[in-house]
């Protein structure tokens, strides 16, 4: 087949793939995110065992990306989706940490689960729509048909939660969402910037857009719910990034911080919050990819990613640095950065989704964005600002300064991207790209010139500048770091490591219990139930345990319960 034949295809909108503007703008994102995760690995998987069946899977993971993203089928989808699952499960089982298969298993089960409530959500989907036709229509049954199916019942709205779950376990939201951390911190670093902060999220936000917009007609109260999910979300992993020592954990849980942005966007249900959402989604990719690759490399200048056992990593790897403070300064919202472009989308929305309980979703989404700020301060400050330990001094003294290109083509290229599209937002047609339902519509209720906001940003940074050296060039002096007086060379158990920023907030009233029922995984899902399983389990190896005198017992209990239901 011709390369004209393949596009002729996908402009098929009753074939069997069928492209649009959003699916192919998150191929394009895909195929971006591929060629750098592979660059990427050259240097930093060399020398691992088995690594041909490593860029077999992330090909592979490719492929299927593709047959999520440009089909139009419900079970070519579906079976694209499940491969998905299986390769995430091969891939992050190259982690060499302790915790890897473990991690592997989880993310396994909680993906894995949640296919099995997207395949209900589909056979209920077409139960609603082209039952009739015999179950050979199921086989046929497209995603866009023309007709959408409104939330007015229990079997719609069960359909709904079905594929929603889904979407949700694939980006990482809540409840959903813990195997994100996990993975991020167990995970080789490439295919966490490729799965769980890129290419998931692409494709759990895409197809929670896909259903809203496509198969469902939402009502407000499914809105609502959305836009709650999308606050607890926000709020609940910021808190969590926050008291975190381990440098890919924490980015983990920002990972999943930043999905609820794209759940309240969609949730607001109007064109401006849907395409902001929808802009954030492809930010979220650039930027968490670029931080995940640039901790990365953090990471194996030090030896470890404790955070505790970083520091002074700036004059080491300063275009690490320089990258990862751009794409920090993007997730925290910071002008001019895209983060801040399509959150401003997304706050708009929710001002004008009209929601009884939209100021409060509207301060837990800019109150998000100040503890992201606060977190990455932290972050920052432990990996590459504050006093080296011990261990990093040795590392440093023998080692060479710089990452080398393989490292650095993927970090320059991510860095400027999250510049670019932030200055230049403003010229995105975000409805001609994003979605047909809100080509048009999008309109602005605030006011921001991201070209002139950019000239001011610089300018105010020169001045400050200049009146810096005005006043110290001069007046410097230059004196060894101390902490009350004591010097840190002589004294190094006096260094501030920055991990403990913010550990107060773990004693502050609720949060104290809060914080403590997350240390016993009380909100963790897959912890949960495999503790149901397990009393499960219990129970039935009491019951069943060999001694005949037992059955014989269940035996007369079980006909009395039948005997009580027959009459």
């Amino acid at each position: 087949m011709s390369f004209n034949r393949i596009i002729d295809a996908l402009k098929n909108p009753n074939g069997y793939f069928a492209s649009t503007p959003l699916s192919l703008l998150c191929a394009a994102f895909a195929a971006m995110f591929f060629i750098f995760t592979v660059i990427y690995s050259l240097k930093h998987m060399k020398g691992r065992s088995g690594l041909w069946r490593y860029y077999l899977y992330i090909l592979a993971t490719f492929i299927f990306t593709l047959g999520v993203l440009l089909t139009n089928n419900f079970i070519i989808l579906l079976i694209s989706w499940g491969f998905l699952g299986l390769l995430l499960y091969l891939l992050i089982a190259f982690g060499r940490r302790e915790g890897t298969p473990e991690t592997a298993r989880k993310a396994l089960v909680i993906v894995g689960g949640t296919d099995v409530l997207m395949l209900l959500g589909i056979v209920l989907v077409w139960k609603l729509t082209v039952g009739s036709s015999g179950l050979t229509g199921l086989f046929s049954l497209p995603i866009v048909s023309g007709m959408r199916i409104q939330l007015d019942g229990t079997v719609s709205i069960v359909a709904y939660i079905c594929l929603a779950s889904a979407a949700f376990a694939k980006a990482g939201a809540m409840p959903f969402h813990t195997w994100v951390p996990d993975a991020a911190e167990n995970a080789p670093t490439p295919v966490a910037a490729y799965l769980p902060a890129s290419l998931d999220k692409l494709l759990g936000i895409y197809f929670l857009a896909r259903i809203t917009l496509d198969v469902f007609v939402m009502t407000p109260t499914m809105n609502t719910i959305l836009m709650a999910l999308g606050s607890i979300t926000i709020i609940a992993a910021v808190m969590m990034a926050l008291v975190q020592h381990d440098l890919k954990r924490l980015l983990g849980y920002h990972a999943v911080s930043q999905v609820g942005y794209m759940v309240l966007g969609i949730g607001t249900g109007n064109p401006i919050g849907i395409a902001g959402a929808l802009f954030h989604m492809f930010n979220h990719a650039i930027y968490k990819s670029c931080l995940f690759l640039a901790g990365g490399a953090a990471e194996r200048k030090a030896g470890t990613s404790n955070l505790a056992k970083m520091g002074g990593l700036v004059k080491s790897i300063p275009l690490v640095f320089v990258t990862f403070l751009i794409a920090s300064l993007a997730i925290s919202g910071v002008p001019p950065m895209n983060g801040f472009a399509s959150k401003w989308l997304v706050y708009q929305g929710v001002i004008e989704s009209g929601d009884s309980l939209w100021v409060l979703w509207l301060v837990v989404a800019m109150f998000g964005s100040a503890l992201t700020l606060a977190s990455f301060m932290k972050l920052i400050h432990s990996v590459f600002l504050g006093q080296p330990s011990e261990d990093v001094k040795k590392i440093l003294s023998k080692g060479k300064k710089g990452t080398g290109l393989l490292i650095g083509i993927p970090l320059v290229v991510l860095s400027m991207l999250c510049i670019v599209l932030g200055i230049f937002a403003w010229k995105i047609p975000f409805g001609e790209y994003f979605s047909p339902e809100i080509s048009g519509q999008v309109n602005y209720l605030g006011i921001w010139h991201s070209g002139l906001a950019t000239l001011m940003i610089i300018a105010g940074m020169v001045i400050g500048y200049l009146i810096y050296l005005a006043r110290t060039i001069k007046k410097a002096r230059i004196v060894a770091p101390f902490v009350g007086g004591e010097t840190l060379e002589k004294n190094p158990e006096m260094r501030v490591s920055g991990v403990n920023f913010y550990s107060t907030i773990q004693d502050i009233g609720v949060l104290k219990a809060i914080y403590a029922l997350a240390e016993k995984k009380l909100f963790d899902l897959y912890e949960v139930l495999m503790k149901i399983v397990a009393g499960f389990g219990i129970v039935l190896s009491f019951m069943h345990n060999g001694i005949l005198s037992r059955y014989f017992l269940w035996f007369i209990i079980g006909l009395v319960v039948i005997c009580i239901v027959l009459i």
